[in-house]
């Protein structure tokens, strides 16, 4: 109970004095008192967001930071908004990193931990908004000293958005090459550091290249026999095959070249790439459910969507045309890529990456789900318990 008052007390205190969001127009730091010689409490990086909890008070406001620590900052490195005329004083001790960099267009840090989870308030009992990897950059306006202070990832002051982890899982990108070394300095038998240190390189050799992939697999594969865990070793050898064909990732002219000439056959009507008449779609499948969706990019054909139990189409009623969106795959539904690359209901999860490794786009963060460009949209192609269940195709915005 006391820790909902809390948060609850934060929340409002919020309110207390202003509802409205300030910028912060240069780097500068979060003091404890109205004055530079005190002590700080963290680091504010140009256009960090801050409530204000007092009037201008001798050349300083009282603010509250995106994570609810409060403190003062000089009036001069307040601004309602934000413009290109801003004088930006650098920090040279601030950690942030400035926006605009390989990684991430905004003010940002790195996940320095495996499979962290982002918090919708400062406390570990509030709800998980999502699931970072290790070597993701995150938005950062405000980074407290305190390494078990809360930290807001989400760049926004806003709590319908603000997402929070401790500070200490926050920092510099971590190097591949040194923890690499970190395991094969480990004890063979202090499984759980060698564990928690394998899944860390697994997932910053996805956030690196293709390239990183098969190396970290094979480190994480060595703890993997070790556990013994029959469904870990699975998924396991299915993610060393996957990354062996991303490792020798064909081009994006080679990939749309081979899918160019996709289609699909529907409970034996052929499609003509992704399209089909309004008639022959009504013919083969019966009457749909039908409702209209709001597109807003104008990617589809229609606003008209027709649902069918293995079928989503968008349909163009008055002029008899009918396009594709999601198919499910069953013994009546398949994508003939060509002649010899056929993906049916036969096709295992294992088949298809071992056969097409080297074509597809995959994320760790959509396990047994898959791409393949084509030349307006892709294909994802999804997988449960190791067969093909859906291909759904994405059009590009």
């Amino acid at each position: 109970m006391k820790k909902y008052y809390f948060i609850a007390v934060l929340l409002c205190s919020a309110l207390l004095y202003s509802q409205d969001r300030y910028f912060i127009n240069s780097d500068t730091r979060l003091y404890t008192s109205a004055n530079t010689s005190s002590e700080f409490l963290g680091y504010f990086k140009y256009s960090a967001q801050v409530r204000l909890l007092s009037d201008n008070q001798n050349g300083w406001y009282k603010v509250q930071a995106d994570n609810f620590n409060e403190g003062y900052v000089p009036a001069e490195f307040i601004s309602k908004s934000l413009n290109a005329r801003d004088v930006k004083t650098v920090d040279n001790e601030n950690p942030i990193i400035y926006g605009g960099d390989h990684y991430h267009g905004s003010n940002h840090l790195f996940v320095l931990v495996a499979g962290l989870k982002a918090r919708a308030l400062p406390d570990k009992n509030s709800k998980i908004r999502e699931v970072l990897f290790t070597g993701d950059a995150v938005t950062i306006g405000y980074f407290p000293k305190n390494e078990e202070e809360w930290v807001n990832i989400s760049g926004s002051i806003n709590e319908e958005y603000a997402k929070y982890t401790l500070q200490k899982f926050i920092g510099k990108r971590p190097d591949l090459n040194v923890l690499i070394k970190n395991f094969d300095k480990l004890d063979i038998n202090n499984i759980t550091e060698r564990k928690t240190i394998s899944e860390r390189i697994v997932e910053l050799a996805w956030n690196s290249d293709y390239s990183k992939l098969v190396p970290a697999y094979e480190k994480y594969y060595e703890v993997v026999k070790q556990l013994n865990d029959p469904k870990l070793l699975a998924d396991t050898e299915l993610n060393i095959a996957l990354a062996k064909g991303l490792a020798k990732h064909k081009s994006p002219e080679q990939i749309i070249a081979f899918s160019k000439k996709a289609e699909f056959v529907l409970k034996g009507t052929k499609t003509k790439s992704l399209y089909l008449s309004q008639k022959d779609l009504v013919n083969t499948f019966g009457k749909p459910n039908k409702k209209t969706i709001s597109d807003d990019c104008g990617i589809y054909l229609s606003d008209l969507f027709y649902y069918y139990p293995d079928l989503e189409v968008s349909v163009d009623e008055k002029n008899n045309k009918a396009e594709i969106v999601k198919v499910f795959i069953n013994e009546n539904n398949k994508l003939i890529i060509s002649p010899n690359h056929i993906l049916d209901r036969s096709v295992s999860e294992k088949a298809f990456i071992e056969k097409y490794g080297t074509y597809i786009d995959a994320s760790i963060k959509s396990p047994h789900h898959y791409s393949i460009i084509t030349e307006y949209s892709q294909f994802r192609i999804e997988f449960r318990d190791g067969k093909l269940f859906a291909i759904e195709i994405f059009f590009y915005c």
